[in-house]
């Protein structure tokens, strides 16, 4: 990945206030060049943050519960964690670059109104995470309160604040606070049952194995069509190698640190971590004044990821429905109406889906696989090897424009990449006709990345000089000669050519 510069500027609208607000104002528009801020390694911190959390720690039991030792879960979930967060993290490096918000740069690949497709697959994620996060802050915080889970759910989702500058706040203070709680959690487990002993049996089963690879590389998946929203506020001219390193880093820091002590509490438990997860994970900690800190620190970690799926899941209805009516921007009046309704369905699902936690999340987060490999790979396929990183970006709110309103080749690939994983998939409601040659393995992702990529390139070849532009089109200036860098004169006709959008 090179390290691009950037080679116009946008002024910042007249009338809005500093860039040192608390509260983010800019919705789906590109953030112009006189407001980025900010370091890499603020990257590392909030995908640190962002995985040292109880959900985390529920995934890595999974591994444990669905039938792997100790042992080999630790490696498969440490293999998913890397190969997943590779992925991941080279979305991220298309922020600084763009500096625009994931799911807007998949309309280069999907169409201005085409790209409501994936999107509606991305807001069903959303609306899931942040209702898995809030039954298990929920039980964190009936515990605490002692007014029972149904009434922490309620009272935790009404703690979600969306804000760029509040995420990336909280990110460094849940990556201090649940490091800290994580190794004394760790510190206690130990005492309490041997490591050697855990990791005693070395048994290998490859359906187990790889279904813990599954795991953990659907959590980072996950986490790619909304990883750049918090990278596009750095400096445009950040080294693309710097995001991608911190963002790789901190994702799979926290998450293999959460997922392996989760693995561990769940062979030590022979059980008993189902259905309370949080009560047993505060259990091992001890009681009364500590476990009360503890079940603050559950709550706190699982709002700073909830901030991440509620403002993930606005700027995706808003990518769907701007694609539509042609909006560039939004009130804060509609951002905090989108939130909200984004809110509520999380909510409702999470007070539906309490009673069959661990199950329900597992089938979530394979089912989740289906749908965001092919995704993955039309968009990382588009930017790094067809369009080489130069985008279009006025036209990407234009369905008139050289992206139109529906580009029926990633179309075509997504729904393929999709049904190319059918026999592969194995899940409590369907099993693909696969599963069974395979030792009962589910290699679904892996299909799902290695066959679109395949597919894309080759497809999306066929209109590519009428895509891809020369230069890099940031878009429109109000006085080009004022405020373009020296370095950018000779893109100024560019950016002037551009200026209606």
């Amino acid at each position: 990945m090179s390290a691009p510069r950037s080679t116009g500027t946008t002024p910042s609208p007249a009338g809005t206030p500093a860039p040192g607000g608390l509260v983010e104002r800019r919705s789906i528009e590109a953030v112009p060049d006189a407001e980025p801020h900010g370091r890499p390694f603020s990257q590392f911190t909030l995908w640190c943050g962002a995985n040292l959390q109880i959900t985390a720690v529920v995934t890595g039991a999974l591994a444990v519960v669905l039938g792997a030792d100790a042992f080999w879960s630790l490696i498969g979930l440490l293999l998913g964690n890397l190969l997943g967060g590779a992925v991941m993290a080279l979305h991220s490096a298309q922020g600084p670059r763009l500096g625009l918000p994931q799911m807007i740069s998949s309309r280069a690949q999907f169409g201005v109104h085409g790209a409501i497709v994936p999107l509606v697959c991305v807001v069903v994620m959303y609306v899931g995470f942040f209702a898995s996060g809030t039954v298990l802050a929920g039980q964190a915080v009936g515990h605490l309160t002692h007014l029972g889970d149904v009434t922490g759910i309620v009272v935790f989702a009404l703690t979600a604040v969306v804000g760029y500058r509040v995420i990336h706040r909280l990110g460094r203070v849940a990556s201090v606070v649940g490091a800290l709680a994580f190794l004394y959690l760790g510190v206690r487990l130990l005492q309490r049952v041997p490591l050697g002993d855990l990791l005693a049996d070395h048994s290998f089963h490859l359906p187990a194995f790889l279904l813990a690879i599954s795991l953990s590389a659907s959590w980072q998946l996950a986490f790619g069509p909304y990883v750049a929203d918090y990278s596009r506020y750095l400096p445009r001219d950040t080294s693309a190698g710097a995001t991608f390193w911190c963002t790789l880093g901190g994702t799979v820091l926290g998450s293999q640190w959460s997922m392996a002590f989760g693995a561990l509490a769940a062979a030590a438990s022979a059980g008993a971590i189902a259905g309370d997860e949080v009560g047993y994970v505060v259990g091992l900690g001890g009681t009364g004044i500590i476990a009360s800190v503890l079940y603050f620190v559950i709550a706190l970690g699982k709002l700073t990821i909830n901030v991440l799926n509620t403002y993930g899941g606005f700027m995706s209805v808003l990518t769907g429905v701007t694609g539509f009516r042609g909006q560039r921007t939004l009130s804060r009046r509609g951002r905090a109406g989108y939130v909200l309704a984004i809110m509520l369905a999380g909510t409702i699902v999470a007070l539906l889906g309490r009673g069959d936690f661990l199950d329900s999340f597992s089938t979530f987060l394979l089912f989740l696989l289906i749908f965001f490999t092919p995704w993955s790979a039309i968009n990382l396929v588009d930017y790094y090897v067809i369009a080489k990183e130069r985008y279009d970006l006025p036209a990407l709110s234009d369905p008139n424009g050289r992206y139109g309103g529906w580009r029926w080749r990633a179309i075509t690939t997504y729904v393929l990449g999709i049904l190319v994983q059918l026999p592969f998939i194995s899940t409590e409601f369907y099993t693909g006709p696969l599963v069974d040659p395979l030792g009962g393995a589910d290699i679904s992702w892996i299909i799902g990345l290695v066959v679109p990529a395949a597919l894309y390139a080759l497809l999306a070849r066929g209109d590519r000089a009428a895509r891809v532009p020369e230069e890099m089109i940031w878009g429109a200036v109000d006085n080009p000669d004022d405020t373009l860098p020296p370095a950018a004169a000779g893109y100024k006709a560019a950016l002037v050519g551009e200026a209606t959008g």
